[in-house]
């Protein structure tokens, strides 16, 4: 960025960061700012905001978010001396290139400043299972398992479960609809061939499958399908010709 927007774009990239982990399912409750002290700054930063998070053992870094000024490319740059680098660099002879950029009205040169988001890939992970985990009491005191992930992390997209196991009809037709949606190439798409429609229900609760398509004997003869939402557990009555489509909108972010 250019020198003197630095502080202005390092607002903009936390700002950017936040709505970014709110996007994965990361709840902007469980997330703090902290503004690092100058004294225990990197040698680099000329400032940096971390953005904090609640895990169950404590309040840890999530990603750090930098302003390391002309650091970077002023280290690798040819023709220091030239180039009224701020921050402290070792003497580099040996690079070939200039990386920095003329000003056309004042024919002076300047090096750009970096602004660096750092994210941690446990640590990401490890606080979107915490958000997405859940024990859901329901009716006749039972419990449910929930892995809440947001439909485009979730690793199996959908399941395609036909009512009756080892049915030839059903699981022909469950197994085109299979490939249809696999075809799609948004991820994994299981056919669950067991027979026990409950069981195959919590079952992909608790992996965290969003969608469901149960294929029964209604199917064969209206070709329609029932779709069972995770997080609702609502059913509802479509077309098979529309189930493609109703993957992708919800997959699609």
């Amino acid at each position: 960025v250019l020198p003197g927007t630095d502080e202005k774009w390092l607002d903009f990239w936390v700002e950017a960061r936040l709505r970014w982990w709110a996007e994965q399912g990361v709840s902007q409750n469980s997330l703090e700012l902290y503004k690092v002290e100058k004294e225990k700054l990197s040698h680099y930063s000329k400032a940096t905001i971390d953005i904090m998070y609640g895990f169950p053992h404590g309040l840890e870094e999530l990603e750090g978010v930098a302003n390391r000024a002309d650091f970077d490319l002023g280290s690798h740059t040819k023709e220091q001396p030239a180039l009224n680098i701020k921050s402290k660099v070792i003497k580099n002879t040996d690079s070939a290139t200039r990386l920095a950029f003329q000003d056309k009205q004042t024919n002076g040169w300047e090096v750009p400043y970096v602004i660096e988001p750092s994210a941690g890939v446990d640590r990401g992970v490890l606080a979107l299972l915490n958000e997405a985990y859940r024990v859901e009491e329901l009716e006749g005191g039972k419990e449910r398992l929930v892995l809440a992930l947001k439909p485009h992390l979730a690793p199996i997209k959908a399941a395609i479960i036909p009512l009756k196991r080892n049915h030839a009809g059903l699981l022909k037709e469950a197994t085109k609809i299979k490939k249809t949606l696999q075809g799609l190439q948004l991820g994994r798409v299981l056919l669950e061939n067991s027979g026990n429609i409950g069981k195959n229900y919590r079952r992909h609760d608790e992996v965290g499958t969003p969608l469901c398509v149960t294929v029964d004997f209604q199917s064969l003869e209206d070709q329609t399908v029932t779709l069972r939402d995770r997080d609702t557990m609502e059913q509802r009555r479509i077309p098979i010709s529309e189930v493609a489509g109703y993957l992708q909108g919800l997959l699609i972010v």
